[in-house]
């Protein structure tokens, strides 16, 4: 008797734990207080680094001059933000943004192909789509660096 009455209370609180238990994980933690307006900020420019470094990274694959070059930057940076604009904007159905954000893919740069030569506008329409892997590029001027230094230790 006084097995079965230890099984069976040992057994009601493993369930009522093991139940909380599960209750929990599917929960999303809450946020406890809201960013101040410094970390808010902060994060603002963190971005705007990043994405100067990443149009940089970008614009070191282009073939053209330097003219060229800063032409393209401009047009970029005002696409960026072009499109975060429409992000940002509410619309009633997801539909809309898309058809926004494809209009503008297939406006923007419509000045900008008279100036670039096809494979820069080429490229610039992989970037567009997210085809753009910086990771090879970075790793290219990590090897470049490394062989101006090998041959400036070797002379």
């Amino acid at each position: 008797m006084k097995n079965t009455f230890l099984i069976i209370f040992l057994l009601f609180i493993s369930l009522n734990a093991f139940s909380q238990r599960n209750r929990d994980i599917g929960r999303i933690p809450q946020a406890t207080n809201e960013p101040t307006e410094q970390e808010i900020a902060t994060r603002e420019r963190e971005v705007e680094e990043r994405k100067d470094e990443y149009i940089n990274n970008f614009l070191s694959t282009l073939e053209g001059d330097e003219f060229q070059k800063h032409i393209t930057k401009q047009t970029i940076v005002s696409f960026f933000d072009a499109k975060l604009a429409i992000l940002k904007i509410k619309y009633e159905h997801y539909l809309d943004r898309k058809a926004a954000i494809e209009h503008l893919e297939k406006t923007h740069f419509t000045e900008l192909k008279e100036l670039i030569s096809e494979s820069d506008m080429t490229k610039i329409t992989e970037m567009i789509k997210g085809e753009f892997d910086e990771k090879e590029v970075v790793k290219k001027k990590k090897e470049k660096r490394k062989k101006k230094k090998r041959r400036k230790n070797k002379d």
